[in-house]
């Protein structure tokens, strides 16, 4: 059975995945509805224009720009491999959100290579996150802003993992973030590219953790993780993880790209110390990062 243009059209314009078409050049010819959902660009703003031009901007997780020499689709358009990777694509609102991605070479009857085509799915924990805004809201836990819980909610978080800690044997960390040159955003771009700064960190650390992990707005620019039965290897893979997610992300103000980095300072939790305590020493070790150069991470000693 042959199936009609209109019927066609329909039919990827449903799938739940984002799919889209690029021509030899990259240039994106087709752009469905998922693809709309999950980059919050619509197909107005992307057809027609390639897909590096400030759309998704793929990075990996080792924050290398893919679009420039590494894009998994310009590879399958050379080769016709197919290919599957996991990366971060750029959000319309700046955070990034992981996907995964899959290529496939376009070729017309000849069996020239005429376009590519991808399909990339949102693999964020996005169900959990909004189940856990619902939770916070109901609990006046929530920061209005950020929409990150706030630090009432990870003081009782806290105490929580310590008694878990103490009974079980529950190792966790946490990891303490403060966005570099903050107030630059305030005095040069206004409030609210500040406010809209704060919303990209927040967003791209809820896209980029582990459903029981636990983040939340500490007070002004910095924000506290709690990342849960990890050890100090676990602790770092998370915390790079984000500083790359971070690095990886940009807000555009007219023709200026204004990029986004953070800071993290981290510490394994030990036996008998307080909260205070381990949140004071992961504070200490973000401020040796800062004294560093910034954007890194810096675990205290255990």
């Amino acid at each position: 059975m042959k199936l009609d243009d209109h019927t066609y059209r329909r039919i990827v314009d449903n799938l739940y995945e984002g799919l889209y078409f690029v021509n030899t050049d990259r240039v994106i010819t087709y752009w469905n509805r998922a693809a709309e959902r999950i980059s919050g660009f619509n197909a107005a703003e992307v057809v027609g224009k390639r897909c590096h031009d400030n759309i998704l901007t793929h990075i990996d997780a080792n924050g290398n720009q893919l679009c420039m020499g590494l894009c998994p689709l310009a590879a399958t358009m050379q080769d016709q491999e197919l290919r599957e990777a996991e990366v971060f694509l750029h959000h319309k609102d700046g955070h990034r959100v992981p996907v995964a991605v899959r290529t496939s070479p376009l070729t017309n009857e000849l069996g020239e290579v005429i376009g590519g085509i991808e399909i990339f799915t949102d693999i964020s924990n996005r169900e959990a996150n909004l189940l856990r805004i619902q939770e916070l809201e109901e609990l006046a836990f929530l920061d209005p802003l950020t929409r990150l819980a706030n630090r009432a909610y990870m003081e009782k978080e806290l105490a929580t993992r310590l008694e878990e800690s103490r009974r079980y044997g529950m190792s966790f960390g946490v990891l303490f973030v403060d966005v570099d040159h903050f107030k630059t955003f305030n005095d040069t771009w206004g409030h609210e590219t500040g406010d809209q700064v704060l919303k990209v960190v927040a967003d791209t650390m809820t896209s980029n953790s582990r459903p029981f992990d636990s983040f939340g707005r500490w007070g002004g620019e910095e924000f506290l993780g709690i990342i849960r039965n990890t050890d100090r290897e676990g602790l770092t893979v998370s915390g790079e993880r984000l500083r790359r997610a971070i690095e990886g992300a940009y807000i555009l103000q007219g023709d200026d790209k204004l990029t986004v980095t953070v800071t993290l300072g981290g510490a394994i939790f030990r036996s008998g110390e307080s909260a205070t305590d381990l949140v004071r020493r992961a504070d200490e070790a973000l401020y040796a990062g800062k004294r560093a150069g910034r954007n890194r991470l810096t675990l205290a000693a255990e």
